[in-house]
C-alpha cells in the first residue's frame, strides 16, 4: 500500500507538497481556497464596519472549518462509502424531528437545540450527505444509470429537500436538491431526459405557485420588476446593483463605499457581500475572485477525472458542483438574476455553517483523490 501510494505523487515532488500528500491534502486546492478565505477576511473587516468582533469570529470558524476538513481527508474512501446511509437516515431524521420541534428564528424553524450542543441546522449535512448517497447507490450499476435507479436516485434527492423546503428554507433546499441532481447528471443520463425533466418542471410552476409563502412570491414578482416595491420588498435588489454599478473598474477603495458603509446595503456582510467587493473593489477584483472560484471547479474536477471508482468520480464531481451552485446562486441573486434566497457567498460571508460545510466536502474531496491508488 505505501509503494502504490508513492506511485500516485507527481515526479519531482517538492519536501512541503510531499507532506501535504502525506497527509491526503492536495496543495493546488488548498491554495485556491487559502486565497479565496483570505481575501474574504479582508473584504469583511470593510463590509463589517471594521467590526473587530465580526472578523474574529469569523477568523474562529474558518480555523474550526479548516479543522473539520483536514480530518474528513484522512477517513479512507471506503469508510464514507460504509456509513453514507447512516449518514443520509440520520439527517433525514433530524429534518423531522426539526419540523416537529425545532427552534425558530425571525419566522423559519430550521435549528435544533441539543442538549450540550450548539444550535445547528440539520439541513447543511445534508448538502455532503445527498450527493455522497446518490453516487453510492449509483456505483454498484449500470451507467447510465437504468430507469428504476434513476427514479430512486431522484427519490432520495426530494425527500430531504421536501423536508428543508417546509421548514421554510427555499435556498438550501436548492442547493441540496442540486447536489443530488449533479450526481446524477455525473452519471451519464441522455440529455433528452434532461430537456424532459426541465419541461416538467416548467410546466409545474403554476401548480407550484399557491403553496408558496407570501414572502416567496414576493421575491418572484420582484425578480420580474425591481420597482415594484423600491422602499420594500424591492430595497435590497436595487441597493445591491447600484452599489456594483457604483464601483466601476477599480472601485471606490476599501472603507470608502457608499451604500455599505453608510447602511443602504443590508446584509452586507453576509448575502450581499459580492455587492460590497463590487463597489470598493471593482469589477478587477470581482472578475480575480470569479477566476479564482473556476481554478478550485477546475482543480477538483480535475481530480474527478483521476479517481478509478465510480463512487469517488461521482461523489467529487457533486460536491464541487454543490460549491459552484454556491457561486452561481450568489451571484445571480445579487445581480438580480435570480430571486433572493438567502445564499452565501462561499468562504466570503460571514457564517461558519456553510464555511464548515463546504471545506469538509473539500476534504472528502482530497481524501478520495489522495487515496485513489487503495482502491
Amino acid at each position: 500500500m505505501a509503494r502504490d501510494y508513492i506511485r500516485i505523487l507527481p515526479w519531482g515532488t517538492t519536501l512541503p507538497r510531499r507532506a501535504l500528500y502525506n497527509v491526503h491534502l492536495d496543495p493546488w486546492l488548498l491554495l485556491g481556497l487559502g486565497t479565496i478565505v483570505a481575501f474574504g477576511l479582508v473584504v469583511l473587516d470593510s463590509a463589517a464596519g471594521e467590526n473587530s468582533t465580526i472578523l474574529a469570529s469569523q477568523a474562529m470558524r474558518i480555523a474550526l472549518a479548516a479543522v473539520a476538513m483536514v480530518a474528513a481527508a484522512q477517513l479512507e474512501p471506503r469508510i464514507y462509502l460504509r456509513w453514507t446511509p447512516v449518514m443520509y437516515a440520520t439527517g433525514v431524521l433530524l429534518l423531522v424531528v426539526v419540523l416537529v420541534a425545532g427552534a425558530t428564528a425571525k419566522g423559519a424553524q430550521r435549528w435544533l437545540d441539543l442538549p450540550g450542543l450548539p444550535r445547528f441546522q440539520p439541513s447543511e449535512m445534508m448538502k455532503l450527505a445527498v450527493p455522497l448517497m446518490i453516487a453510492r447507490m449509483l456505483h454498484g450499476g449500470p451507467l447510465p444509470p437504468r430507469f428504476l435507479h434513476l427514479l430512486t436516485a431522484l427519490a432520495l434527492v426530494a425527500l430531504p429537500a421536501g423536508l428543508i423546503a417546509m421548514q421554510p428554507d427555499l435556498g438550501t433546499a436548492l442547493l441540496v436538491a442540486a447536489g443530488g441532481l449533479a450526481v446524477v447528471l455525473l452519471a451519464g443520463i441522455r440529455w433528452r431526459l434532461v430537456a424532459a425533466a426541465g419541461a416538467l418542471a416548467a410546466l409545474a410552476v403554476p401548480i407550484l405557485w399557491p403553496f408558496l409563502h407570501d414572502y416567496q412570491k414576493q421575491r418572484v414578482l420582484t425578480l420580474l420588476n425591481p420597482e415594484l416595491d423600491p422602499q420594500g420588498a424591492s430595497w435590497n435588489i436595487i441597493q445591491s446593483k447600484t452599489a456594483i454599478g457604483s464601483g466601476g473598474f477599480l472601485g471606490k477603495g476599501l472603507h470608502n463605499g457608499t451604500q455599505s458603509q453608510l447602511d443602504f446595503l443590508p446584509e452586507s456582510h453576509t448575502d450581499f457581500i459580492i455587492a460590497v467587493i463590487g463597489e470598493e473593489l471593482g469589477l478587477v477584483f470581482v472578475t480575480l475572485l470569479l477566476a479564482l472560484y473556476l481554478l478550485v471547479v477546475a482543480r477538483a474536477l480535475f481530480m474527478a477525472v483521476r479517481v478509478p471508482d465510480a463512487f469517488g468520480r461521482l461523489a467529487v464531481g457533486g460536491l464541487t458542483l454543490i460549491f459552484f451552485c454556491y457561486v452561481f446562486v450568489n451571484i445571480a441573486m445579487v445581480s438580480g438574476l435570480l430571486p433572493v434566497v438567502g445564499v452565501p457567498l462561499p468562504l466570503i460571508s460571514y457564517g461558519g455553517t456553510s464555511a464548515i460545510t463546504l471545506l469538509a466536502g473539500f476534504g472528502i474531496v482530497m481524501s478520495i483523490y489522495t487515496h485513489r491508488s487503495t482502491w
